[in-house]
């Protein structure tokens, strides 16, 4: 028994019909799971081509001052050629497409005054038929994608529902992709902005919160951390010290019920003045407790050993050193010494032993880390 073949796809209801749906459960399914939009668009383009029975796919998307298309994903063997190539809206089928915002069917391409030849010249294909579709989100135009060249039988009507289909999941899956990509960007900006404020909050804070991050992830990579553990050490690193910005805030300060702030609340307002931020949560008892002593003499909340959150104990000793480099007038060439023989006299009582050592071996190994 041979399987249908994709004209086979019908209103009617039938194998074709499942396969169809089963390729746009997959690449459905893939949206929120694989955050790599090439991956996922080049899933979309193999999809279409084999469910159209054609030679090759492309999508295209809209540049940003909207007057052109570039190219996204081209698939087939002369692909990789097309990518650095743009067509302005307006030109060429595909700029056809974008521009009047309906599908087309082309039987034959060399017979449409619209192709643009230029792009087969470019890549030493030869473009026989095509359907193009627009995409769009939320009315909004995205690209275009389109099937070329239908190994047997001819691009009809039904087919533009197929493809139109798959391109509604391409646009999802691209601006799902630039939302967050933009949210990435904003927040980065953000703790750029509030690690600047941590630096002048104290005197000699210049570049502390950096310092604390970049090493305190350095000794979680070291010690087996996951991805999690090591993203809220990174953060729990960068704003540890803002509730010394909440200091010189009356306002700030009146909203926590304090009058006369002291160094042991700082922890406590850096947590206030975070919470509520979903993205910070796990960072924060990292950021409540990295003064706590393993032996249980911190601040606090008094906590010892493995009661104190992995990353508090990591920021722990990476504070002390810390102090030393910002306050104990220690020589630059004397610094791992000095920091080496800190660590090692606080093990056990104000630092975790495993932790202690880690850090000891990552400056005594690794030039420059801190």
């Amino acid at each position: 028994m041979t399987s249908p073949a994709p004209d086979s796809i019908s209103a009617k209801g039938g194998v074709g019909d499942l396969s169809l749906a089963l390729e746009l459960f997959s690449i459905a399914g893939s949206l929120n799971s694989t955050p790599d939009l090439d991956f996922l668009l080049e899933k979309i383009g193999t999809a279409a081509e084999r469910l159209l029975d054609s030679e090759a796919s492309a999508i295209m998307l809209v540049t940003d001052d909207r007057k052109s298309l570039y190219f996204k994903v081209a698939g087939g063997e002369a692909g990789a050629k097309l990518k650095k190539m743009t067509l302005p809206i307006g030109q060429g089928i595909a700029g056809w497409v974008a521009k009047e915002g309906r599908p087309e069917i082309v039987p034959d391409a060399s017979k449409d005054p619209r192709f643009a030849g230029q792009f087969d010249k470019k890549s030493g294909f030869i473009t026989r038929s095509l359907i193009a579709v627009p995409m769009f989100f939320r009315g909004e135009l995205v690209g275009v994608c389109e099937v070329l060249n239908k190994r047997t039988g001819t691009y009809a009507n039904e087919h533009i529902g197929l493809l139109s289909s798959l391109a509604n999941l391409a646009s999802v899956a691209i601006t799902n992709t630039r939302i967050i990509q933009d949210q990435k960007n904003f927040f980065s900006h953000v703790l750029e902005l509030l690690g600047g404020m941590i630096e002048v909050s104290k005197p000699r804070n210049f570049d502390h919160p950096n310092r604390v991050a970049r090493l305190a992830c350095a000794v979680v990579r070291a010690m087996g951390g996951d991805d999690y553990l090591y993203r809220m050490t990174y953060y729990a690193g960068l704003l540890h010290d803002i509730g010394y910005v909440g200091f010189k805030n009356p306002r700030i300060l009146g909203l926590v019920g304090i009058t006369s702030p002291v160094e042991e609340q700082h922890t406590l307002l850096s947590v206030k003045m975070l919470e509520g931020i979903n993205m910070l949560e796990g960072a924060l008892p990292i950021i409540r407790h990295h003064h706590e002593n393993y032996d249980g003499t911190g601040y606090p909340g008094k906590l010892k050993g493995e009661e104190i959150p992995e990353g508090a104990r990591v920021l722990r000793v990476i504070e002390e050193i810390e102090d030393l480099r910002m306050n104990g007038g220690v020589p630059p060439e004397q610094r791992i010494e000095t920091a080496v023989r800190e660590i090692r006299a606080g093990k056990g009582t104000r630092f975790d032993p495993d932790i202690a050592d880690a850090i000891v071996e990552l400056l005594e190994t690794q030039e420059g880390i801190w």
